[in-house]
């Protein structure tokens, strides 16, 4: 069976021998030909060279030809801020100022879409028994790019623009989607790391009729649809079957096992959820063969079933993590043996934490994944910079990055379970839910 045969039947809910393997490479590939990451986003034969290379040395079942959530928000007006090891990140939001529906139709002549197209166009014969993912941005996440921090608000004060501003993102989705799919994608992914950060009473009201949508038009023009979601989105697991989608990608934060039961009840297949830096990142080989089989073993259930990263992959990834990966899952009985004796070696990185009780004003941390890269992470700490600006000296901030081992220690000693999430003063206020302006102020008033 090749890998995109396992693929489609995961994804078509038929009976598989092995669940199928998806690095989610990202920029990572670039890291192994020496390139940065905005050359593998903005130059074609980079980034073919980087995929090849890749392919080569994961031999995946499926993956993304490019991951970027920032394509058609460059498209619609947005400025990126470029990185050297991770993907761009918004900056500016055309609707922020006024709450505008912008007009622009995305054609594939658009933006950076041509580089993608001949990506993938230059990748069909080399990787031919490979499923190619397409990736575009989710219509919420999307319309964040666009609003900003305030469309959290405007679920509150101005509902009807929501819908108005969703209508319109899911148009431009759509358009992508009929775009990647003449050209040639095996799979349509919709990422969207907001649907993470509200409510599943809010994800009723206002994305559940526009996710259906487009799923439905996926299915329409006969190909699988991926639904990833990134940050603690538990909550909103059984909402997001319900808009009827192949498969749903979830990252670390999400207890996979509780997870699965839930999407078998609606015959959903599933995908993640490999941690990226406590175990691909800084982990060993062995680190990331036991989570595999560990993950293995708990999940009753291997049908519809993928294994992959969390999320796109960091950078600076060791490639011998991500084979040890395969290994685990297409050689499971003899990792088991390999890793018999194995132990968990602690860093022993010591950290010392702020002296909460006697602050001489409130301190609002931040812990993230890394809000250059995670869009969730974007916005939870663009709230607090929000607030940073109208309280100035009478407060501190600080974000903690979980791309740093210095931090994972923190963020285990605080006893931070997901991400991204808010402490004040050392007491967990925000976990996974984006908060509005005025609950941020109130939090925050509380400890002045």
């Amino acid at each position: 069976m090749t890998g995109k045969e396992r693929v489609s039947k995961i994804m078509n809910h038929e009976k598989i021998d092995k669940p199928a393997w998806i690095p989610f490479t990202g920029v990572h590939a670039g890291s192994l030909k020496g390139y940065s990451a905005q050359e593998v986003l903005t130059d074609s034969s980079k980034l073919t060279e980087s995929l090849i290379e890749a392919h080569k040395l994961y031999q995946p079942d499926g993956m993304p030809v490019i991951f970027d959530l920032q394509i058609e928000a460059e498209i619609l007006g947005c400025k990126l801020l470029w990185a050297e090891k991770a993907p761009p990140s918004v900056t500016t939001h055309p609707c922020s100022s006024d709450k505008e529906i912008l007009k622009i139709d995305i054609t594939k002549e658009s933006g950076r879409i041509p580089m993608v197209l001949e990506t993938l166009e230059n990748l069909k014969e080399k990787a031919k028994d490979t499923s190619l993912f397409g990736i575009i941005c989710g219509p919420f996440t999307l319309a964040s790019h666009l609003r900003g921090n305030d469309i959290f608000m405007d679920m509150f004060d101005d509902p009807d623009y929501i819908h108005q501003l969703m209508a319109y993102t899911t148009k431009v989705a759509k358009q992508m989607t009929k775009i990647y799919i003449d050209a040639g994608f095996d799979v349509i992914s919709v990422v969207d790391p907001l649907v993470s950060q509200i409510s599943s009473e809010h994800f009723e009201e206002f994305l559940s009729i526009y996710f259906t949508e487009l799923f439905d038009f996926i299915r329409e023009n006969n190909k699988p649809s991926g639904f990833f979601v990134c940050g603690n989105a538990t909550r909103n697991i059984e909402v997001m079957c319900k808009t009827k989608p192949n498969s749903i990608f979830m990252d670390e934060n999400i207890d996979m096992v509780a997870a699965k039961v839930i999407t078998d009840k609606y015959n959903v297949a599933v995908g993640g959820n490999i941690p990226l830096t406590s175990v691909m990142l800084f982990g060993t080989q062995q680190d990331n063969m036991q989570f595999v089989v560990g993950l293995l073993d708990k999940l009753e259930n291997k049908q519809n079933l993928f294994i992959s990263p969390g999320c796109d992959m960091p950078y600076e990834t060791p490639a011998e993590n991500i084979i040890a990966v395969r290994q685990a899952i297409y050689e499971t009985e003899s990792v088991r043996e390999i890793i018999a004796n194995y132990e968990a070696v602690d860093d022993g990185i010591e950290v010392e934490l702020p002296d909460y009780a006697n602050l001489k004003k409130p301190l609002v941390e931040v812990f993230t994944l890394d809000s250059a890269t995670c869009a969730a992470c974007t916005y939870m700490m663009g709230a607090g910079l929000a607030a940073k600006e109208i309280y100035g000296d009478k407060i501190d901030i600080e974000e903690y990055k979980i791309i740093y081992k210095e931090n994972i220690a923190r963020i285990k000693k605080v006893g931070v379970t997901n991400l991204p999430c808010v402490y004040i003063n050392g007491e967990l206020q925000f976990s996974s839910i984006i908060p509005s302006p005025e609950e941020l102020k109130v939090a925050i008033d509380n400890y002045i």
